[in-house]
């Protein structure tokens, strides 16, 4: 039995202090939604490189995954690539038609944190 292995792994930011902020606030969120959420991620590790639906580019370096949730809402979690990983960088809920830059600024601290 052949064995599939993920193209791109993914990884959870994590501070200095070994916090993961997504893994903290996927499980603030209702199991469905968990679920879809991560059914999505792992579809990107197992079929990188993809693009729309489920992936979006954003600015440089970043990018999105973009998951439909329960009650008709939109859930974003927005990742980097290095190394041949997928670091996720930030999720949230999505409630405006464009990303907000507050979201963005996040994501890249984030990134820019990780690469010291």
């Amino acid at each position: 039995m052949d064995k599939i292995t993920k193209r791109l792994p993914a990884r959870f930011y994590r501070t200095s202090s070994g916090r993961e902020p997504v893994r903290v606030w996927l499980r603030e969120l209702p199991v469905a939604d968990r679920r879809i959420i991560g059914e999505d991620i792992k579809d990107v590790e197992f079929s990188w490189p993809m693009g729309l639906p489920l992936i979006r580019s954003l600015s440089g370096r970043l990018w999105e995954v973009r998951s439909n949730i329960t009650g008709g809402r939109t859930a974003r979690v927005i990742f980097c690539v290095d190394r041949g990983e997928m670091f996720l960088l930030h999720g949230f809920i999505k409630k405006t038609q464009k990303t907000p830059q507050q979201d963005l600024d996040l994501a890249l601290k984030r990134m820019k944190g990780r690469e010291r």
